[in-house]
């Protein structure tokens, strides 16, 4: 075992002759407490509600395999028990009623320069008027933040849009505000940003590194992709502005901040392992695929053949991130990063973030929502900064929102290393990358048996601690 909180391995020798095993076990919908999954030509099986990893005999495996199939849970448990693994249920705990904030994300921007046409904020302005955030709207917002943190603790602050460059100085003025209040009283803060990148300045820069900030820029793949996908609002494409322009934050030397590219992946650019290779080769700390669910006019969404092109092209980052791995390197895939540590710090999570609890969004105009994407949408509305949150709006989403009470999520076997998935997505779309989940997490669960037994003092150093680099 790696970690107090991380799943054990448990070794179950039952010195029975080894059978050809037929399948790799499925990583479909079948039993919503066990789920098989192969890892170094070895069967395994994840207890969902302890978070435990057992390595069974194939012939075990093979034969729980078709009973789950074919729904015979009583006949799983006994062989199970049997062979001393016990699959105890845990009652699901009951939905918070409230969540103190410790995040917020400031929408100070609700207008861009861009003319990204999956843009769930509609190119900026939430399908409304464009508009900026005051400073007294985003020091009330602090204040609110903060007003409920205890010294010691941690807040973190996100400038979202629109494009938030387009009101900087209300950006540079709340920073600053943050963190002379903050630590007045001990509290520690985090900030970041998402920014298409085309208004970066060398000032803003020096402001992002001397503060620690963490940014993510927004890049679709290669010239030709990131142009049809990305055009300025005039048609012209935006690629050679955002390379030229984030090489004004890569190039820091001792760089402080961390920066990360953010792909938006549609059916258009689905070259996930040359984009990879490219954004790493530029020097981004790390780099998260991100595929359109929803978007407001129904272009460039997903669908069920491109979520079967998704998830082969995902293996294949992944399995640079294996070789890598094996040659004591870190390779900065994100997406597989995030998804190793949920493993390795397992917990019956019932949400998939903090949204609508302990992370809120805040518009130009001071209204609170469950999250950046719900901006101006009723859905998601959560109260306003002068008066502080609705408690019966948010105990309302908490208890609609949770996890045990989606359909088909509390039968799902990956429903606590999901958490569900995006609200936005979901309520909008419903749940068409179920499969895609499913098996991104069957892969990364193999995976990570596979590093754990590679280099167990590795992993658990890069699980702890992403900001390890190769």
């Amino acid at each position: 075992m790696i970690a107090t909180d991380s799943p054990s391995i448990l070794i179950i020798d039952c010195n029975q002759a080894m059978i050809q095993i037929m399948s790799q076990y499925s990583s479909k919908l079948k039993m919503p407490n066990v789920h098989l999954f192969r890892a170094e030509e070895h069967s395994m099986l994840l207890s969902i509600e302890q978070g435990s990893i057992y390595e069974i005999d194939d012939i075990y495996a093979e034969m729980l395999d078709r009973w789950m199939e074919f729904g015979e849970v009583e006949r799983v448990h006994q062989v199970l028990s049997a062979k001393g693994i016990h699959l105890n249920s845990v009652p699901p705990e009951a939905p918070p009623k409230s969540i103190p904030i410790h995040a917020l994300s400031l929408a100070i921007a609700q207008k861009c320069n861009l003319g990204c046409t999956y843009c769930y904020a509609h190119q900026g302005s939430f399908g409304g008027n464009e508009g900026s955030m005051s400073f007294e709207v985003a020091r009330n917002s602090i204040d609110l933040l903060l007003k409920g943190t205890e010294s010691g603790e941690t807040v973190s602050l996100a400038y979202l849009g629109g494009e938030p460059l387009a009101n900087r100085s209300v950006l540079q003025k709340t920073t600053e505000y943050t963190i002379a209040k903050a630590s007045s009283v001990g509290i520690k803060t985090n900030f970041s940003l998402t920014t298409n990148g085309t208004l970066l300045t060398v000032e803003d820069a020096e402001f992002f590194n001397n503060h620690g900030f963490s940014v993510t820029i927004s890049i679709d793949g290669n010239q030709e992709k990131h142009d049809f996908l990305r055009p300025f609002k005039s048609g012209k494409g935006s690629y050679k502005t955002v390379i030229e322009k984030v090489k004004l934050l890569l190039d820091i030397p001792h760089r402080r901040c961390r920066v990360s590219a953010r792909v938006t992946v549609t059916p258009e650019n689905l070259c996930l392992e040359e984009t990879l290779d490219k954004l790493v080769s530029l020097g981004f700390d790390n780099v998260m695929f991100s595929p359109v669910l929803k978007s407001p006019t129904g272009l460039h969404q997903m669908g069920e053949f491109e979520f079967e092109v998704l998830l082969n092209q995902m293996i294949e980052c992944g399995q640079k991130f294996e070789q890598n791995f094996e040659d004591h390197k870190i390779y900065p895939f994100a997406n597989i990063l995030n998804t190793l540590q949920r493993i390795h710090h397992y917990r019956c999570d019932a949400y998939p973030c903090g949204a609508g609890g302990a992370y809120l969004g805040v518009s130009s105009k001071g209204d609170l929502y469950a999250c950046h994407r719900f901006v101006d949408d009723a859905q998601g509305s959560m109260g306003n900064i002068v008066d502080g949150v609705d408690p019966a709006k948010q105990e309302n989403w908490l208890a609609a929102r949770n996890v045990h009470t989606q359909e088909p999520c509390k039968a799902c076997w990956a429903r606590y290393l999901c958490g569900g998935g995006c609200h936005h997505e979901s309520i909008y779309r419903g749940r068409p990358a179920c499969d895609y989940i499913r098996g991104w997490l069957h892969y990364c669960l193999g995976v990570y048996v596979k590093l754990l037994k590679i280099n167990p003092s590795l992993l658990d150093q890069i699980l702890n601690n992403q900001s390890v680099s190769g």
